[in-house]
């Protein structure tokens, strides 16, 4: 059944209004997005074949524009895609260069895995942080084959300095898409760690990204 054709108060954009966003199921949500469905295929409809194609929200925000290319999201609904996934990294963006990274830890691995997660190569990142861990400035320094990625730790002292960082959060994804961090992760953790502490750099964290999850080292005792 085509919106048209629904009850008033069951159309999602009525039901939203009504209600409340938290009211609508996630095929609702993102049918008041795309707005029309295509031939044969009502909006809400096209909207649950999305979500399932991708696993859901979590796989639609994550995927690349390319991969957007898909039956009933032309080229204009991809750019409405890829804006709010923009506007959701830049408002974690804010909220990290305005308060303390401990105040919010769970904006920092959204914004991780926005950034991250489903990229088919391994990226190793830097959150650089002021004296009062606030974010100054995202870097993506190194990137890898599928499998690894060759991070020189001089690199990100000598990029922390030039930043007047007191401290840092690692970042990297697995493209493998499980978040487990290796003993490689661990060893190059340590090393790191031991790099800036000799610049008065603190190490707060290393976030291993993967799909539908964030694993912190912190958080596992790990460093």
């Amino acid at each position: 059944m085509s919106i048209k054709h629904l009850p008033s108060g069951a159309r999602p954009r009525e039901k939203l209004l009504a209600l409340g966003p938290a009211a609508l199921a996630d095929a609702e949500l993102l049918a008041l997005l795309l707005r029309t469905g295509v031939r044969g295929q009502g909006v809400l409809q096209l909207a649950e074949h999305v979500l399932q194609r991708f696993g859901g929200f979590a796989g639609l925000l994550q995927a690349r524009p390319d991969e957007l290319a898909v039956k009933g999201l032309g080229p204009a609904k991809r750019a409405e895609l890829a804006a709010v996934v923009e506007m959701a990294r830049r408002s974690l963006v804010q909220q990290m260069r305005e308060t303390p990274v401990f105040d919010s830890p769970q904006a920092v691995k959204d914004f991780v895995q926005l950034k991250l997660a489903g990229l088919h190569q391994e990226v190793f990142a830097v959150l650089f942080l002021d004296s009062q861990h606030r974010l100054v400035q995202w870097d993506e320094m190194f990137r890898g084959t599928l499998n690894q990625t060759s991070v020189y730790p001089r690199e990100v002292v000598k990029r922390a300095l030039a930043l007047n960082a007191g401290a840092a959060i690692l970042a990297h994804n697995h493209p493998s898409g499980l978040a487990e961090p290796s003993r490689a992760d661990e060893f190059l953790t340590q090393s790191l760690k031991s790099a800036l502490q000799l610049v008065d750099v603190r190490l707060l964290d290393h976030l291993v990204v993967g799909r539908g999850a964030v694993v912190s080292f912190a958080e596992r005792g790990l460093l």
